[in-house]
């Protein structure tokens, strides 16, 4: 049996997986993990999927008690700035579109809607939401959308089978410090110590990890969360890495910690906001009490200074005493995640750059991966490989759908994104921009092995970024449209009744920190 498991580096990545290990297997596992009080985590993981609660409710915690912990607030969307034109922006919403008649709304939208309002707010709730900055929750805590409100017990992010209307934004290192305590409370050895060397037996398998102070720590399986770095998973077992760099270009960040000391005041956005810049993006992502904000940018086309001197400009004019974080990215993947006994989560695996919040989510998937394909004595080769598949078809899949975002981009004013529309398209990429423009994709024409994203977000990317179908399609003129054009403004009436009942998002977050 394998009954000992030695997780190597904390953080996110660290926390959540010995969490997720203990509350899967209880004493039935040992879990050590050793970290280093001298090496600092990334930390800007602060946006998540809509999926991230499978995770929560996994372990058995409710929002209500690690939210206020973690400076937490609600994610509704993204809100995607100047993607398009100046001034332009439009939502990424965790919202599917509704139907009528057998097509999306998205459709009849092309066929019937007025086109002087915007496609996502003609065709998602979720965009009124935002714009009035409201809560998903009523004060008494109940969902807006009762139906799919409740604990989804022990399942995983694959079996999402209704769309939950929202995700998180918190600190990182905060929820690493919650889940710290979580894993310690249920039996994780906690070593506060360094790793000095990475032992391997006569298979060349990790036989051990050597610290400065405890002496060596054996285990029968090793989960790297060692971060960009890589210890065991490269460093050690020199597994490979597949850069991404060729159709992502984005390699660095500058992140920045901004205090909202008047958010009674000012209110606070509901959703994460991506705003294009010269050359990368802005992101600005609210917590309670202050704002994590970060300058995602190709250093081809833009210095770390002059991505941190934007930055400031941006989201922090006169506050010249924040300290800057300055971060380079390692894009891509691993070309096998989990090598003889050793598996490797988070940044030390893959990434791929933080526009649609995948960092956590990635995560996420990779422990659930482990905890569905554990092995025992014999390490089965199928459970390793199937695996490495699933780990390798996430990150494909998001790696083509982030790149859809600056392809089908309308900017082209600067040479950064000159360049973004001469780029090579990942396999698959060019095709389904080519469908797009004939009429929207639907469940068969996305990228299909399961990667987070579903045919609504590819849709609304494609739409709102301004890659349109030439036409609507032809059938949709032999339809009539009564009940499209009531279904279109059923959801105007139920976005300005919602809009009208719901709290503010800082009301509600308030009232949990209270």
């Amino acid at each position: 049996m394998i009954n000992s498991v030695v997780i190597v580096g904390g953080g996110t990545a660290g926390w959540m997986s010995a969490s997720y290990l203990k509350a899967a297997y209880g004493d039935r596992i040992n879990v050590t993990l050793v970290e280093s009080d001298r090496v600092a985590t990334i930390g800007v993981g602060e946006a998540t999927f809509s999926t991230v609660r499978h995770f929560f409710d996994y372990l058995g915690l409710d929002e209500r008690e690690w939210m206020p912990e973690c400076s937490g607030s609600y994610k509704l969307g993204i809100r995607f700035e100047n993607w398009r034109e100046p001034g332009h922006h439009f939502y990424h919403p965790f919202e599917r579109l509704r139907t009528s008649d057998g097509y999306t709304l998205a459709d009849w939208w092309l066929q019937e809607g007025d086109r002087s309002q915007p496609f996502d707010r003609s065709c998602f709730i979720t965009p009124a939401l935002c714009e009035a900055k409201r809560s998903p929750r009523l004060l008494d805590g109940s969902l807006f959308a009762g139906g799919l409100d409740g604990s989804l017990g022990r399942s995983t992010l694959e079996e999402q089978r209704a769309q939950f209307p929202y995700a998180y934004h918190f600190d990182a290192a905060l929820l690493a410090k919650f889940l710290t305590k979580y894993g310690t409370d249920r039996g994780v050895r906690h070593v506060v110590d360094d790793v000095t060397q990475v032992g391997r037996d006569e298979r060349g398998w990790i036989s051990h990890v050597a610290t400065r102070e405890h002496g060596d720590l054996t285990g029968d399986l090793f989960i790297d969360c060692t971060g960009f770095k890589g210890m065991l998973i490269n460093e050690t077992l020199d597994e490979p890495f597949e850069s991404f760099q060729d159709v992502l270009p984005n390699n660095r960040a500058v992140a920045l910690r901004v205090p909202q000391a008047d958010q009674a005041t000012t209110g606070m956005n509901p959703y994460t906001t991506a705003t294009a810049m010269d050359a990368g993006w802005i992101w600005n992502i609210p917590l309670f009490g202050r704002n994590g904000n970060g300058y995602v940018y190709s250093d081809e086309f833009c210095t770390p200074e002059e991505a941190e001197r934007t930055l400031r400009e941006h989201v922090a004019p006169g506050q010249d005493d924040l300290e800057a974080n300055h971060i380079r990215m390692r894009i891509g993947r691993n070309r096998r995640s989990w090598v003889n006994n050793c598996v490797a989560i988070g940044l030390s695996s893959a990434f791929v750059e933080p526009l649609e919040s995948t960092g956590i989510f990635f995560i996420q998937h990779g422990i659930e991966q482990l905890v569905k394909n554990f092995p025992d004595e014999n390490w089965d080769p199928a459970l390793v490989d199937d695996y490495n598949n699933r780990v390798a078809e996430v990150l494909d899949g998001v790696k083509e759908f982030l790149v859809l975002h600056y392809k089908a981009a309308q900017r082209e004013d600067t040479p950064y994104w000159k360049e973004a529309k001469t780029r090579a398209l990942p396999d698959g990429l060019a095709e389904r921009l080519a469908i797009g423009a004939s009429h929207l994709l639907d469940e068969r024409t996305i990228y299909q092995p399961y990667h987070g994203f579903e045919q609504y977000s590819w849709i609304t990317m494609m739409l709102g970024l301004g890659h349109e179908p030439k036409r609507p399609r032809p059938s949709l003129a032999h339809i009539d449209p009564t009940n499209a054009r009531a279904e279109l403004a059923r959801l105007k009436a139920d976005a300005d009744e919602l809009v009208a009942a719901l709290p503010s998002c800082y009301e509600y977050i308030a009232s949990l920190n209270s």
